[in-house]
């Protein structure tokens, strides 16, 4: 039986993470030849070089697509965003897949799209339908809705979403995130000893986990927002780690400023990378998440944790009730923390129910990767008026 080759796009460690179990599914499965692509911040040593990490977990890279520029000001991304259109188009002339799977909304994987159309190459988008209002991801994302033939959306709301923009309904399968099947299939998770050992922190001291990346839409602003982040940070005693941004706008300063604050502040703790296991260990352990990243929004709901949410970026999606939003003022920050590190609130999240999934979304997926038909019907995409009455 001729396999059908399904090519799998991985921008940087924050998508790979949550398309792990999917690419897993893809290697395992007879039917399926799996063709991973790997692009963006991957590639980047001064993101960790993270493509290293992919080798390790024992996937064959089919392809590596160069696109990424030394800078992160708007005309730098516009430019890598012509390379790698170029890149991937020079790609798919090789490869030629019979599919493209694609998560999220990243610029990197919206290059692989628009690359795609031309050559007629279905693809697959898993987590559409959602709503980021401070991050030029929510255009990249609804515009790569438009330009998919399959849908995986996390909830049944995003599921209505991706139909009321004229998607026909079967092509829409509601999937759950599956970021959350990581943390059933890389059991057990980083314990406290191991953490130590491999990254030198101990996490029996009560720990904040921080990730801030840059609001897109706000990069003018940038600057404002880490100070007043760092002057609420000086107020607590925890300790503090902190992840890396993504290579967007104003990226780097980010990563300048967090270098600054930690030689100010005693308990400071920066780390490009932690894979999987210990990301998701660290959230195990930490007492509380504070920035905007997806994944107080996502992962964090599976393990009870406190998340302070802060300003735009994240503004729009679905959220348990683990979630504290609060705006930029220091103040706002750090009423939140201290909400968010209170035992009354840490006790109201027993039995919390996370919005996003049972952690069974790759098999969905891979399923309808396998049984779907590639045809016409797929390729040649209709607007579905009915939803619109």
């Amino acid at each position: 039986m001729k396999k059908r080759k399904i090519a799998v796009v991985t921008v940087a460690r924050s998508d790979y993470g949550l398309l792990y179990p999917v690419i897993k599914r893809i290697k395992e499965a007879p039917e399926l030849k799996l063709q991973l692509l790997v692009t963006g911040m991957h590639l980047s040593p001064e993101f960790g070089n993270t493509v290293k990490i992919i080798e390790e977990e024992g996937f064959e890279i089919c392809e590596k697509v160069e696109m990424l520029l030394s800078s992160d000001a708007p005309s730098g991304i516009a430019k890598s965003m012509g390379l790698g259109t170029i890149g991937f188009a020079q790609v798919y002339e090789r490869i030629k897949p019979s599919l493209l799977l694609v998560l999220g909304d990243r610029f990197e994987t919206h290059c692989a799209v628009v690359a795609a159309m031309p050559f007629r190459i279905p693809v697959a988008h898993i987590h559409g339908g959602e709503s980021t209002e401070g991050a030029i991801d929510e255009l990249i994302r609804h515009s790569i809705t438009k330009m998919s033939h399959i849908h995986f959306p996390s909830t049944e709301l995003y599921a209505k979403r991706i139909k009321r923009m004229g998607e026909e309904s079967w092509r829409v399968f509601v999937s759950g995130a599956p970021g959350l099947d990581n943390i059933r299939m890389l059991e057990p998770l980083m314990s406290i000893e191991e953490f130590q050992e491999k990254y030198g922190i101990d996490l029996r001291f009560p720990t904040i986990m921080i990730t801030y990346h840059p609001v897109t839409l706000e990069y003018e602003n940038t600057s404002w927002q880490l100070q007043n982040l760092f002057a609420a940070l000086k107020s607590v005693d925890q300790q503090l780690v902190f992840t890396y941004p993504n290579a967007d706008t104003t990226g780097r300063l980010i990563v300048e400023m967090i270098n600054d604050f930690a030689q100010e502040r005693s308990g400071v703790h920066i780390r490009i990378n932690l894979g999987q296991r210990g990301y998701l260990g660290l959230i195990k352990h930490s007492v509380a998440m504070v920035g905007n990243s997806s994944s107080g929004i996502i992962e964090a709901p599976s393990f009870e944790l406190p998340v302070v949410n802060i300003g735009n970026r994240q503004k729009g999606r679905i959220r348990a009730r683990n979630v504290i939003d609060v705006g930029y003022p220091k103040d706002e920050i750090l009423d939140g923390i201290k909400k968010a590190l209170s035992s009354e609130f840490k006790h109201s999240l027993k039995g919390l129910v996370n919005p996003y999934g049972d952690g069974n979304a790759s098999q969905i997926i891979v399923d309808v990767l396998k049984s779907i038909d590639i045809d016409d019907k797929l390729i040649l995409k209709k607007f579905n008026d009915s939803i619109i009455a």
